[in-house]
């Protein structure tokens, strides 16, 4: 008989008290861990930078092989020049905010 009175007494504040806080608890350390870095902002920032790179390079390589052979592909000269356009437009429109930017000096 003293079983089944003990095992309700200890279940409910377990499941009234310690699973509630152990839900919260995890929340806000989610919560304070959603916000970028500074070293997180300037590894976007350098893998955006690579990425630009590397499809420049496709479209020079595209436009290469467009000029040696212009059956092999009809369209990759105008995906050329369209990537290019691109890549001077976004050259010129501001892309870092101030925090990366302030990220990229402290990092030199």
């Amino acid at each position: 008989m003293n079983e089944e009175f003990l095992i309700p007494i200890i279940i409910v504040p377990m499941v009234v008290v310690f699973l509630p806080w152990l839900i919260l608890h995890y929340v806000t350390k989610w919560k304070a861990n959603s916000s970028l870095t500074a070293e997180d902002e300037s590894m976007l920032d350098d893998l955006y930078d690579l990425a630009r790179r590397l499809d420049e390079r496709m479209a020079t390589v595209e436009r290469i092989m467009a000029d040696d052979n212009p059956s092999w592909n009809a369209l990759a000269s105008e995906r050329a020049a369209l990537r290019l356009e691109q890549a001077e437009v976004s050259e010129l429109s501001p892309r870092r905010s101030r925090s990366s930017e302030e990220a990229k000096r402290g990092r030199r």
